[in-house]
């Protein structure tokens, strides 16, 4: 009982605490923007600990965070071993690969209206596709190391990071491309000085939605074949062994490294899409 009373206490606190900060005059500052989320992230795990220990939840059902940590600090060489394996070499690589791929094909579909009318509903009927069933094609396809991973992080990022370049393309207006063409400006100058800058922010928005995507993805893809490392494959072979610390200590680590690799991509469109009004606040 006293676990669950601490954990009332703690949340009410907390509470209080975050809608003072939120409200008060300084609420636009960094430190409290950045106090209100820490505070709110904290009082979950608090929460979590309070709840597991208080009702006594089982281990192999729920773990407190106390376990979790414990697990993770005592794990960091195979955590790390994972973490290279899925993130660096799976969803790194075939993010790379697709989004890269993505931009280009998009400036071809950019000059084709065949390929417009062509490529796009086809690429559209390809993106529904489950990807619990591609995975195991791609793992037959280009075996059972990241190469199969990637290529199914490229699947998933393709065609999200294709609909975002070629909807940004055309965002430029029509005086603007008109102005370029009193200049005699070539289709290449007017791509790259007018038609691809104005495109960054819809570019940015398919490099920010493939950065959860290309986790998940090669994560997905590891329970379908993989060599004895990975967070898929990690977290596949815990479950069965019902070792629940450990699996919640590789979704911690998958939560932190896309939640990194997102503020990454965002950082740097707030550097190149520094003119745009959804930066300027």
């Amino acid at each position: 009982m006293s676990w669950l009373l601490f954990s009332a206490v703690f949340w009410v606190a907390a509470l209080w605490v975050n809608i003072r900060l939120a409200n008060s005059a300084y609420h636009e500052t960094r430190a409290v923007r950045l106090a209100v989320p820490t505070i709110f992230g904290i009082t979950v795990l608090v929460v979590w600990e309070g709840l597991v220990r208080g009702l006594q939840v089982p281990p192999v059902i729920l773990p407190p965070p106390s376990a979790v940590a414990a697990k993770f600090a005592t794990s960091l060489p195979i955590l790390w071993e994972d973490f290279v394996q899925t993130f660096v070499k799976g969803a790194l690589s075939g993010y790379v690969l697709g989004c890269g791929s993505a931009v280009l094909v998009a400036i071809a579909i950019d000059r084709s209206e065949f390929l417009q009318r062509g490529l796009l509903p086809v690429g559209n009927f390809i993106a529904a596709l489950p990807i619990i069933g591609t995975a195991p094609i791609m793992v037959m396809w280009f075996g059972f190391d990241w190469q199969s991973k990637a290529a199914v992080v490229v699947a998933m990022v393709f065609f999200p990071m294709l609909v975002n370049t070629v909807q940004g393309l055309a965002a430029s207006e029509a005086m603007q491309r008109d102005l370029m063409k009193t200049y005699s400006a070539s289709y290449w100058q007017t791509l790259l000085k007018l038609r691809l800058p104005a495109a960054m922010p819809f570019i940015f928005n398919g490099l920010k939605i493939s950065t959860t995507l290309a986790l998940i993805g090669a994560i997905v893809a590891e329970f379908f074949g993989s060599p004895i490392r990975g967070m898929g494959f990690r977290i596949s072979t815990e479950v069965g062994r019902l070792a629940l610390d450990m699996v919640w200590a590789e979704i911690a680590v998958a939560a932190i490294a896309g939640s990194v690799f997102y503020g990454a991509v965002a950082l740097v469109e707030r550097g190149v899409t520094f003119w745009h009004p959804s930066q300027r606040g």
